[in-house]
């Protein structure tokens, strides 16, 4: 499932792209085979980390050089790259669950050159707010998520930072019902009849793409998408 859109967010040969939080792998795995780029991921998670490993060698094998893929576990709060490092970094479900995520976001600035773009996207606010109205599990997990953001304050605060926001848009729409019922049956989330027949309608709209969900899901994104998703792009040195 992927968040990020390259179509605005476009990577150009011999780009190095940093995923941070990159989880299981989809994004820094997506990049990989979108373009001939140095793709890197960062997560906290080694389990997280051996999966994505696992999941990129089934990707490996189709593609041709040049294209690089690294993985490294390290702290969103200290990354072991220089200043100006990296051409675009994405950082994508991942603030919410940092609790100092300002600092996340010095670090971001840091390690990206300047002229480089950043994605950044969390959950929306109104839909999250019904998840942790629907169950406290939710969010008290361990690396659950810590606040709800405003998309708007979010955006001033990278702003903040020298960076411009240049595209925004609303993402998985058709996920945030699904939440919602895992919320609501968040006992028997595993086995509920209703949550399992959701869930295949979200994988054969994943792996068909069929015109009837697609439609749908592009029309509800900009009110009922679940992840808000901002580009920005940092400022060029003076």
């Amino acid at each position: 499932m992927q968040t990020v859109d390259f179509k605005y967010f476009p990577l150009a040969p011999g780009d190095k792209v940093l995923d941070l939080g990159c989880g299981e792998g989809r994004h820094v795995i997506s990049v990989y085979v979108e373009g001939e780029v140095q793709s890197v991921g960062v997560d906290l998670s080694l389990d997280d980390l051996k999966t994505a490993h696992h999941k990129f060698e089934d990707f490996d094998a189709g593609c041709d050089s040049p294209r690089q893929f690294g993985l490294a576990n390290a702290n969103a709060l200290s990354l072991p790259f220089a200043d100006d490092s990296f051409d675009k970094v994405i950082c994508s479900e991942v603030l919410e669950h940092i609790p100092d995520y300002h600092g996340a976001l010095l670090e971001i600035e840091r390690v990206l050159k300047p002229g480089g773009l950043f994605c950044a996207s969390v959950p929306r606010r109104w839909p999250e707010k019904v998840c942790w109205a629907l169950s406290d599990e939710y969010h008290q997990v361990p690396g659950g998520h810590l606040r709800i953001f405003r998309a708007d304050r979010l955006r001033a605060e990278i702003e903040r930072l020298g960076f411009d926001q240049y595209y925004d848009h609303g993402a998985h729409a058709l996920h945030a019902p699904f939440w919602w019922l895992k919320c609501l049956f968040w006992k028997t989330r595993d086995s509920n009849w209703l949550i399992r027949q959701y869930h295949k309608l979200l994988v054969w709209d994943l792996m068909k793409a069929p015109w009837l969900t697609r439609s749908l899901e592009k029309l509800l994104n900009p009110v009922l998408g679940k992840s808000v998703v901002m580009y920005f792009r940092k400022e060029p040195a003076a």
